[in-house]
C-alpha cells in the first residue's frame, strides 16, 4: 500500500512525487510495516503471492512490535496489485508494443512475459479520501469512480 498524504485523486496520477510512505501489511498479525525506499516496497510487492510479507522479514521486527503506521483517514491510501514485477531501470514504456520492443532490444529480459505487465492504476481507498474531494454522481444518481476536487 502506498500513502499519498494530502493528495487528491486527480493529483494521484502525478505519482512521481506524491508518494510519502510505502507500507505492506503482515500476513500474520495484519500490522502495517513501513519501508525506507520504494525499491524495498517494490521487492516485497513483486513476489507477494509466492513470498507473503511477514513482520520478521524486516530486520529486528516481529509481530509483537507495535505497527509502524495505522490505517486511517488522516492520509489518502492506495493499494497496488501484488506480484507486479519490478520495473527495470531504463526507458518508460507506455504500451505493450513498447514493452515488446524493449524486451527484444534487451535479451536479459527475454524470460519476461508481456502478461506480467499491468497498466492499471492503484486502487484509491475511498474511506481515506480527504473531505474536500467529492464523488461525482452519474445521471442515474449512482456514483462512478471519477472524483472531483471541490477546492478553488
Amino acid at each position: 500500500m502506498k500513502d499519498n498524504s494530502q493528495e487528491t485523486p486527480k493529483s494521484l496520477s502525478k505519482r512521481s512525487h506524491s508518494i510519502s510512505k510505502y507500507a505492506a501489511q503482515c500476513g500474520k498479525c495484519f500490522k502495517w510495516r513501513l519501508f525506507d525506499t520504494q525499491e524495498e516496497f517494490e521487492d516485497i510487492r513483486s513476489k507477494f503471492i509466492e513470498e507473503p510479507f511477514y513482520c520478521d522479514r524486516k530486520l529486528d521486527v516481529s509481530c509483537e512490535d507495535p505497527a509502524d503506521i495505522e490505517y486511517d483517514a488522516s492520509r489518502t491510501w492506495v493499494i497496488d496489485k501484488p506480484n507486479i514485477p519490478k520495473t527495470p531501470e531504463g526507458k518508460k514504456c507506455r504500451t505493450r508494443n513498447e514493452i515488446a520492443q524493449f524486451i527484444k532490444e534487451n535479451p536479459e529480459y527475454e524470460d519476461v512475459s508481456l502478461s506480467d505487465f499491468d497498466f492499471s492504476t492503484p486502487k484509491v481507498m475511498e474511506d481515506t479520501i480527504p473531505e474536500h474531494v467529492v464523488r461525482k454522481a452519474s445521471a442515474n444518481g449512482s456514483s462512478n469512480k471519477r472524483l472531483k476536487s471541490t477546492k478553488g
